[in-house]
Formats: C-alpha cells, structure tokens, sequence
C-alpha cells in the first residue's frame, strides 16, 4: 500500500519534506483551486510575487501525510480542503491583502470551447497571413467576411465574433487562437487560507476594495462632522471648529450688542433697525 512505502519519487520527496517545513516558517497557508487556473497564470504570479510568496503543487495523498501531526494550530482544517487539484501558497502576507492582490494580476487568455467571454470579442480587419484553404470555412461559419489577396486571407471589416458573457464556441475559440485573439480573463483566488489559527473560507476571503473605500471615507466624513459639533479640536478639524466658535461668538455679540471691531457694524444696524422700528411705532402711538 502507499502508506507503507518506504521509498518515494523524488518529486513527491520534495513535496513532502516541503509540507513538513513551510506550514511553521510561514504566518499563513492558502490554498487555490486549479481546476480552472492555467499553468501560464501560475507563472506569471511566481515571477511578480518571488520573495513575497512561495507556491506548491501538492497531491491529496502526500499531503495529508505529510499535514498530519504537525504542531500549527488549524493545519487540519485547511488539510480537509484538499481535493482535487490543488496547490498551496505560503507566505507572511495577510491572506485579505494577497486575494486583492491576485485579483489585480488578471491576463487574458486564449479562449476554449465552453468558457464565456470576458469582453465584447471583436475579429479586426486585417491580412491574417493565412494562405486560403479550410480556414475559409471557419471565417464563414463565424461570419467573418473575408477576401483573398495577394495569396492570403483578408479580413474585409471589423467583426463582432461574441458579446461580452456569451459563450465562445469550440469552433469559434479555435478561430480566435489561431488569429491570436485573446478572450478570457482570468485571475487566480485563494479557495481558504489558515493565519495564526483562523481558517478562512473562500466566501470570508472576498473584499470589495472599492466598498471599503467608501465606507472609510463615509465614516471619516461622520466622524469629522460629529467631532466639529462637539468642539472636539484635532489637527483636521481645527479650522472647522475655530471658523464655527468665531461665527458663534460673533452672533451672541451682536445680539447682545456687545460692541468690539468685529463685531460694530452689526451692532449699529441692529440699533438702527431697532430704533427705526421704535420711531415709527412712536409716531403710529401719537397720531392715534
């Protein structure tokens, strides 16, 4: 049986010893699903995070080996999301930060048949540089008006080969390789992840970067507004709660018509508008 092997591949070795050491070194083990995830998106996050973050590819078997008994609080729980094809991602990175940062390294990617497209497809005019033959017949079925010229096939006009959500063909996403149009986008998240003891499911993991930021800047905007009201002076407010002592202040003045150089002109027109008023009731009384 495999349990009783004593000697592994060399690979699975490396894997092995890999699971046994990275699980302590590292503040946080995630895992990614990779059923939908191309080798070459892989590549690309190995070269942008090198340093930052180590991946490894794992099979069910040997990992669960080699997760059992190790002395990290939670180790079981993300050992019993190990299905299918999988690879970890160990790192000191907050698993928040790092799913973000995964979803900004999207690529576009060839199309297969089945996948839905991420944009409006658009086939270009152009000299593909085909020479004509049965690709004529994939340009037809797709709807691609061409022309033959100087021995290769034109496109005559832009063409909308499928709107944005639409599922792309097998025989369409082959069209679309061979004229090196790419149509998917696609990214690479964190299906759990495991920090200092906390397990995290794929759903906890998801952030709204842009919600975030609202709802900051709506809670900054209450708090300074709340801190004004209250005469709670702090280095960003202070011109606020300043502007709004001096006018309050120079309101009670002129109602009470305490007189300074701030506050004269509106005194004396007060007055004026009092005496005015004043005389002229004077006047109504006696003509009375």
């Amino acid at each position: 049986m495999y349990e009783n092997r004593q000697k592994w591949p060399a690979k699975k070795e490396k894997m092995h010893t890999q699971l046994r050491e990275l699980p302590s070194r590292y503040g946080v083990v995630a895992i990614v699903r990779m059923e939908k995830v191309r080798a070459s998106q892989i590549l690309s996050l190995r070269k942008r995070l090198r340093g930052d973050v180590e991946f490894v590819n794992i099979k069910g078997k040997v990992t669960k080996k080699a997760l059992a008994g190790l002395d990290v609080p939670g180790i079981a729980e993300i050992a019993a999301q190990v299905k299918g094809q999988c690879m970890f991602i160990f790192t000191n990175m907050s698993p928040f930060k790092l799913n973000v940062l995964l979803a900004r390294n999207k690529v576009m990617l060839a199309a297969r048949g089945g996948d839905a497209a991420s944009i409006d497809v658009t086939i270009p005019a152009k000299n593909t540089g085909i020479a004509p033959g049965p690709m004529l017949t994939e340009f037809k079925e797709a709807n691609v008006p061409t022309k033959i010229d100087q021995g290769t096939i034109w496109i005559t006009k832009d063409t909308l080969a499928a709107r944005r959500g639409e599922t792309i063909s097998p025989k369409l996403a082959a069209l679309l390789g061979k004229l090196d149009i790419k149509a998917v986008e696609a990214g690479v998240e964190l299906a759990a992840a495991l920090e200092a003891g906390l397990f995290y499911t794929r759903e906890d993991l998801i952030v709204d970067v842009g919600a975030v930021r609202e709802a900051i800047a709506a809670a900054h905007a209450e708090a300074t507004s709340l801190s004004i009201e209250a005469a709670y002076v702090t280095p960003e407010n202070a011109a606020a709660v300043l502007a709004r002592a001096s006018q309050a202040a120079s309101s009670l003045a002129s109602e009470s018509g305490y007189l300074t150089p701030e506050t004269a002109t509106a005194v004396l027109a007060r007055a004026s508008a009092a005496a005015r008023g004043l005389a002229a009731a004077a006047k109504g009384y006696s003509a009375s």
